[in-house]
């Protein structure tokens, strides 16, 4: 694969928020353009938080001239300064250093509530959770000068869009395995997907043929297909994440909202009451809140929320996202029940869903836990070489615009400096320390990162 088409395949993984799609003379072959522009209306107009879409702060940061001030926060300060050098995680932000935005206000930085959650009460539970006893969560100041040529577009990378890019760069070194490996796993991805048509057909009818289809039914469907396709526990989270940071309506999330800032507590809150044992994982697979729980746990996450609304607009919502992202583009699937299951045959209808479903197997997979560094290494210098190419030296996640924004390590003549934070009373953070460390374009082992979300279950926190 040449650089072109590489390029167009990270281009495409790519959110562009600062942009409206304009139909172009191929939409009639693609019926998911018409419905994703509706969606992006409806979002934005008939929610009401949806306005934080298009003008919000972390949009201001980003597009800003002059310097930005992010947070990392870090559990292992001690290694990092005897070593000198910080390395970036894989994730939502692939190969990045991980950060939420700090505000200047007041002769301090104010933290975005994204920040504020990690380092206050997320981190923490992290490293309790370590039972390493005198280790505490410790938050850096990154000072980053923005060049003038820098990109001021809103390009954010899309975990869920990474389908792909995954199948591809699997295709690149499945050599590594023996042709007896390289056959097993690709039966176990073939049945994984065999065994799951009934959601799968049911989402491809409500998202191309508008199939009326109760919210219960569906909710059922998809908690009993999670645990086969991991990939649907992310969307299934994504989708709920989204629906409460757009329709709450508490004082909280208003007091937020007039600061430019959607309010990331909602689905923190959410899923550690739901799943505990997250702190420092963020394994989404698992994420299934229970069909028959799931009112209660709206009503204790913010009671401004209505389930009764929220039921049908997950089975909507969901069932897009499946069609958008796990689908190959243009090629809606029909006649299941005339499927070749092969994996060659699936990979030109179904090659995202085959890529999820490839990347999160290697891990467990035979000898290739081994290898695994180098698959994850190898998509970083791919997106690097994009964002480089691009001239964005800050990525941001932009499955939605939460707040999750990170260094770009291979970005040429990168002008930062560093220092050690401390809180003040009024819980604005100020630098204490300057340290002299040096961010390397290689991605840290998973074992010695903690503020990263990670989009595979690793031992590891999470902003």
């Amino acid at each position: 694969m040449d650089f072109l088409d590489t390029y167009h395949l990270w281009a495409d993984a790519h959110a562009f928020y600062d942009s409206t799609p304009v139909p172009g003379p191929d939409r009639h072959r693609d019926p998911l353009a018409a419905r994703e522009a509706a969606w992006q209306t409806r979002l934005l107009e008939e929610t009401p938080n949806g306005w934080l879409l298009r003008g919000n702060a972390l949009f201001d940061a980003l597009g800003g001239d002059g310097t930005l001030h992010l947070l990392h926060v870090t559990h292992a300060l001690e290694q990092i300064s005897e070593q000198g050098v910080l390395y970036p995680s894989g994730g939502c932000l692939v190969g990045s250093i991980y950060c939420a935005p700090l505000t200047p206000s007041g002769g301090g930085l104010r933290m975005h509530n994204l920040a504020s959650y990690v380092l206050q009460k997320e981190a923490p539970a992290f490293v309790a959770r370590l039972g390493e006893r005198g280790r505490a969560p410790t938050p850096l100041i990154f000072e980053i000068t923005v060049p003038r040529h820098a990109y001021r577009g809103l390009a954010g990378i899309d975990y869920l869009r990474l389908g792909t890019i995954h199948l591809q760069i699997y295709t690149h070194l499945e050599y590594l395995l023996s042709k007896a490996e390289r056959h097993q796993l690709r039966e176990a991805v073939v049945s994984r997907v065999k065994n799951s048509t009934a959601f799968l057909a049911l989402a491809a009818a409500i998202t191309y043929h508008g199939a009326p289809v109760a919210a219960d039914p569906f909710l059922r469907l998809l908690d009993e297909t999670i645990p086969r396709l991991p990939i649907l526990g992310y969307i299934y989270f994504e989708a709920l994440a989204e629906y409460l940071m757009l329709h709450s309506t508490s004082d909280r999330t208003r007091r937020l909202a007039e600061l430019g800032e959607f309010d990331n507590w909602l689905y923190k809150e959410m899923l550690f009451a739901s799943f505990p044992q997250m702190a420092g994982r963020f394994d989404l697979a698992r994420f299934r809140p229970s069909p028959g729980e799931l009112d209660e746990l709206l009503a204790r996450v913010d009671p401004t929320v209505d389930a009764a609304h929220a039921r049908p607009y997950l089975a909507e919502r969901i069932s897009h996202l499946v069609a958008a992202r796990l689908f190959t583009p243009g090629q809606a699937p029909e006649a299941w029940h005339r499927t070749r299951w092969e994996f060659d045959n699936l990979a030109t209808r179904l090659g995202p869903l085959l890529g999820h479903l490839i990347h999160r197997e290697l891990r467990t997979f035979g000898r290739y836990p081994d290898f695994y560094f180098y698959f994850d290494q190898h998509k970083a210098l791919q997106a690097w070489n994009y964002w480089n190419h691009m001239d964005i030296a800050t990525p941001f996640n932009g499955t939605f615009p939460k707040g999750e924004i990170g260094i770009n390590p291979a970005y040429p003549d990168l002008d930062y400096r560093v220092w050690r934070a401390e809180p003040d009373g009024d819980g604005l953070l100020h630098p204490a320390e300057q340290l002299d460390l040096t961010i390397a374009p290689r991605l840290v082992d998973i074992k010695y990162t903690l503020m990263r979300n990670n989009q595979w279950a690793q031992p590891t926190a999470t902003a």
